[in-house]
């Protein structure tokens, strides 16, 4: 699918700031974004699903203790625009916003660095995604679940999210974001959380969709990583 019009003027961004305690606590010295899955990093794959649709274009946020990410960045992506930005955030949500007012002009692809899937679904997501109408946000769903705290998704027959939160409904979120060249912003200081801010979107009947992707694994522990290899998750397709 490389260079498929659909996703020609794409931007990617990776949020992979996230300090990784749970990982840590299973034996893991590394960053999170360095975590080995199929005995490549996180941040690797996140790569190589963008090579594999196109997106030359990214933009990477690390925490600063991720000096090893960090370092690896400066290798293996010299065949793609990078742009890393190196700042511990308070949360989920000021890490999202930073990327994506990097990637603002274009529309971007954003997935979280520890939201792994084979690259045939990111590819699936991409050319669905550019489906749906160019001012609205569209996130990576899937029924695997896998988290303490999952946050619900329902959908109605035409893909729009008409719920996000509360009780148990047919999807989960996965990790991965598709933006209009223009992002939506909310009011200043209001989100602690992204899942915040992703509610509000579509509590505020704002163009919010969902593409449904038959597996997404969450690497948040030891466990989580060897689901992952027993699923398949190796070298990515290029």
């Amino acid at each position: 699918m490389t260079g498929a019009p659909s996703s020609v003027a794409l931007r990617g961004g990776v949020i992979a700031a996230g300090r990784g305690t749970r990982l840590r606590a299973d034996g893991y010295l590394v960053s999170k974004p360095m975590t080995p899955v199929g005995g490549r990093p996180l941040i690797e794959h996140a790569l190589d699903r963008f090579r594999a649709v196109g997106v030359r274009q990214a933009t990477v946020i690390v925490n600063e203790e991720s000096d090893d990410c960090r370092c690896w960045l400066t290798g293996y992506g010299k065949d793609l625009d990078l742009d890393v930005i190196v700042r511990t955030t308070p949360s989920s949500y000021a890490s999202f916003e930073l990327v994506a007012a990097r990637l603002a002009g274009a529309p971007a692809v954003i997935t979280t660095v520890d939201a792994i899937m084979p690259v045939d679904a990111f590819e699936h997501f991409v050319e669905s995604a550019a489906r749906f109408p160019s001012d609205a946000v569209v996130l990576g769903l899937t029924d695997h679940v896998d988290d303490e705290n999952p946050l619900w998704a329902a959908l109605d027959e035409d893909g729009r999210i008409r719920r996000l939160g509360g009780d148990q409904a047919s999807h989960v979120t996965g990790g991965l974001y598709r933006l209009p060249a223009q992002t939506i912003v909310g009011p200043t200081g209001s989100f602690d959380r992204l899942r915040d801010y992703l509610k509000w979107m579509v509590d505020e009947g704002r163009p919010v969709y969902g593409v449904v992707l038959p597996l997404v694994f969450d690497i948040d522990r030891a466990r989580d990583v060897e689901a992952a290899e027993r699923g398949g998750l190796r070298r990515a397709r290029t």
